[in-house]
């Protein structure tokens, strides 16, 4: 690998790779964090609750554009993996999708004033799909680029730590905005959760922290170019051959077992995180001042999860630490909720309810990150694995598949949201404040259908097949294939 001095080379074969660089390409998923932010937690409730769009059609809206991603990720991975440039396979894309990915965020959150209920179900369509086309171009390569900067099992733990820090804390640190500045009352607003012109300059900022945050990678990274791993040479390709060999890339054991995963579990924390503004505004009755507390306390989690996921790497296989902490996580988030409805948790008048709240979110959040960051790390030694059996490397391929699971989920989790409040029968009419039996009942549908998603994607985690020995004797067999030739 060639370098500015920030790497030195490793007795894995791989590289420890400087601060500076690590920071760099941690930073672009500030733009993922923001999306993944509004996607998450206000656009349903926005679209629905505020703008008055059915709950059921606005989720399903949100999870047909996910369709195109199915047309898209596979191209866009591809194309990353094969583009010849003198900027090599990754910055072209990484460059080419600033501002649309930027634009798209902020007319995500301005619709046209004329707009209002069902009426706005047709621009959120094309609008969700245009910001999701975007995110992929720039996403993927982006991400892929993990494999290629560093071949240590260690390492690219550390730098996906980097990455999913800043993912959260552009998530955490926008939220922390829209709750505590944004959503406040007005005149004639007088639930600041209904604010119309907080969301509009959500959408604002937003688009001004994901420019930044991708120009900031992909100018930080750029000085890696020339050691980055070169594209197959060029050649003609039918599409029954493009996809026998996609197919063939993506039959790989432990990435199957990481897809399955990935879109299990991120189904059950998009389901957590669409409803996340409804138990807080009606189960919990907070404020948004007091959600703004919470998501500015979990900036807190973010190096927690980053010391705990490095540790638990090192300690354990990647596979046993992600499993073991991500069941943590999953039993400790819905307990509140457990114990409000069986009557062992304090009421919404008590004092005690604040502070505890913010203390188990704060450190349930750090398992989750730290979850995340493990899974992705394994997501990291399989192109290697798979070179070994196709000969090709396929970084972008993989990553491709995986942020279409990542995308998947949010589609899938805001639908199962809708389903959710459909049979929970939630009052859903703009302006509307159902009351707390209404919260209950939602809670009762909810608790269950969260714990039996998290139950299934542990199980499919525990196909994943790569050990630290595996990821060392491939990168052995790799070396004496390329005849000696090493990415040093």
């Amino acid at each position: 690998m060639s370098g500015d001095g920030q790497s030195v080379s490793t007795e894995a074969g791989g590289e420890h790779v400087g601060f500076w660089t690590r920071a760099a390409y941690g930073f672009g998923s500030v733009a993922y964090g923001v999306k993944d932010n509004g996607f998450n937690y206000f656009l349903l409730f926005f679209y629905s609750q505020v703008l008055g769009a059915p709950a059921s059609l606005t989720g399903t809206v949100i999870f047909v554009a996910l369709i195109f991603d199915a047309i898209s990720d596979p191209i866009v991975g591809q194309v990353s993996d094969r583009l010849h440039s003198p900027w090599g396979r990754r910055h072209p894309l990484m460059y080419a999708s600033a501002i649309p990915v930027a634009v798209t965020f902020y007319l995500l959150w301005n619709p046209p004033a004329g707009l209002s209920g069902g009426d706005l179900i047709p621009y959120l369509l094309i609008v969700a799909i245009l910001l999701r086309l975007a995110v992929t171009v720039y996403e993927i390569p982006s991400t892929a680029l993990v494999s290629e900067i560093s071949e240590d099992y260690e390492e690219r733990t550390a730098l996906l730590s980097y990455r999913y820090f800043f993912q959260w804390c552009g998530g955490l640190t926008i939220g922390f905005i829209m709750y505590w500045v944004l959503l406040r009352p007005t005149e004639t607003v007088a639930n600041g959760f209904f604010n119309v012109e907080g969301y509009a300059a959500y959408g604002l900022i937003g688009a001004v922290m994901i420019l930044a945050s991708i120009l900031v990678s992909a100018f930080g990274t750029h000085h890696l170019i020339p050691g980055l791993n070169d594209p197959p040479p060029k050649r003609n390709l039918s599409l029954a051959r493009t996809l026998r060999e996609l197919l063939e890339t993506l039959s790989n054991r432990s990435f199957l077992a990481i897809f399955a995963t990935t879109i299990i579990l991120g189904v059950g924390a998009a389901l957590a995180a669409a409803l996340n503004l409804y138990f807080n505004n009606y189960f919990w009755e907070l404020t948004p001042q007091q959600v703004a507390v919470i998501v500015l306390a979990g900036l807190g989690s973010t190096p927690m999860a980053f010391v705990l996921a490095r540790w638990a790497g090192r300690v354990w296989e990647k596979k046993t630490a992600a499993i073991g902490i991500a069941a943590l996580a999953f039993f400790i988030a819905p307990l509140p909720i457990i114990l409000r409805l069986i009557g062992w948790f304090p009421g919404n008048e008590s004092p005690v309810l604040f502070p505890l709240l913010l203390g188990i979110v704060v450190f349930d959040l750090a398992l989750v990150i730290a979850a995340q960051i493990l899974i992705a790390s394994m997501v990291a030694d399989i192109p290697e694995d798979s070179e070994i059996k196709t000969g090709r490397r396929s970084e972008g391929t993989f990553f491709a598949a995986q942020m279409f699971a990542r995308k998947a989920v949010s589609g899938l989790g805001v639908l199962l949201a809708g389903v959710v409040l459909d049979i929970a029968d939630f009052p859903r009419d703009a302006g509307t404040s159902p009351d707390l039996d209404s919260a209950n009942h939602l809670a009762e549908v909810y608790v269950p259908t969260i714990l039996a998603v998290y139950v299934v994607g542990l199980i499919a985690l525990s196909f994943y097949r790569i050990r630290k020995e595996d990821h060392l004797r491939n990168l052995e067999l790799l070396r004496e294939r390329r005849s000696g030739h090493s990415l040093d």
